[in-house]
C-alpha cells in the first residue's frame, strides 16, 4: 500500500485547519511535519505548538520530520504534542542508535533520514530498527524545489537491500514529487510520497490528491497482477 504525506511547508497557515481537513477526506493519511532549526539547515519552521494546536482537529498519522541538531534534546516533548513517528537526519547526530531508542521509548516510529549526498549505505547498519528511511531527492530546508534525478538511482538501491535482506521498513521520499513524477517515484521503490506544492497549490486539494491516489491505484493493480 502506498501513502501520500502531504507536507505542511506547502500550506495556507490562514485556512490551515480547513486544508487539512481536505487532505484527510480526500484520502491522505500521513501528514508531513517539517521541524526546522536555522542551523542544521538555513531555515527556520514551526514546532511544537503548531502540532499540538491541530492534532486534535486531526487522525491522520503525523510524520515528523526533524531537521535539527541534537534532534533527541526534543522527542519527548514531540511525542507529548501529538507526533506518531519521528525522523532525524543520520547528519545530525552522532549516536544514531541512541536516537532510534529514545524515539521508541517515547512510544513512537522512528525513522532515519539522508540528504542527497549521503550515501544510501549509511543508513543500512541501522535498517533493523527503524520503520522508515527518509531519502531527501532535494537538499533539506526549502520547499518547491525540483527534484534531483539522480534520487532514482539511490531509492532503487536502498528498495533492493531492504527486499533482499526482508526488512519491514518504508522508504519515503521528499522534494519534488508530483503527479508528473509520483509514478517513476514509487516504480523506484518508495512506500511514501511527501508533497507539499504539488497537494496545497494550483487545483483544489482534493483534484491534487487524486493523481497520487490514482498512480498508487495502477501501481497496487500492476503489483495484483503479478
Amino acid at each position: 500500500m502506498y501513502i501520500l504525506a502531504p507536507s505542511l511547508l506547502g500550506a495556507d497557515f490562514n485556512i490551515l485547519g480547513q486544508q487539512i481537513k481536505e487532505t484527510e477526506e480526500a484520502g491522505a493519511e500521513y501528514l508531513h511535519i517539517d521541524v526546522m532549526d536555522g542551523i542544521f539547515v538555513p531555515s527556520i519552521s514551526f514546532g511544537m505548538p503548531l502540532i499540538r494546536s491541530i492534532r486534535e482537529t486531526s487522525r491522520q498519522f503525523f510524520d515528523v520530520h526533524l531537521m535539527i541538531v541534537n534532534p533527541e534534546r526534543y522527542i519527548r516533548e514531540f511525542a507529548e504534542c501529538g507526533a506518531d513517528g519521528i525522523t532525524f537526519h543520520l547528519e545530525a547526530v552522532g549516536q544514531p542508535q541512541k536516537v532510534i531508542e529514545e524515539i521508541h521509548a517515547a512510544g513512537l516510529k522512528a525513522g532515519i533520514s539522508i540528504k542527497p549526498g549521503t550515501p544510501v549505505e549509511a543508513v543500512y547498519p541501522y535498517l533493523t530498527d527503524v520503520e522508515l528511511v527518509l531519502v531527501m531527492s532535494v537538499e533539506p530546508g526549502f520547499g518547491g524545489q525540483p527534484f534531483m534525478p539522480e534520487a532514482y538511482e539511490r531509492i532503487s538501491r536502498l528498495r533492493s537491500y531492504i527486499d533482499q535482506n526482508r526488512l519491514p521498513v518504508k522508504i519515503e521520499v521528499d522534494g519534488g514529487v508530483g503527479k508528473k513524477n509520483v509514478r517513476e517515484v514509487i516504480g523506484a521503490g518508495a512506500d511514501i510520497c511527501v508533497a507539499g506544492s504539488a497537494v496545497f497549490k494550483k487545483r483544489s486539494i482534493s483534484e491534487n490528491i487524486f493523481h497520487f491516489m490514482q498512480a498508487f491505484k495502477e501501481k497496487e493493480q500492476k503489483e495484483d497482477d503479478k
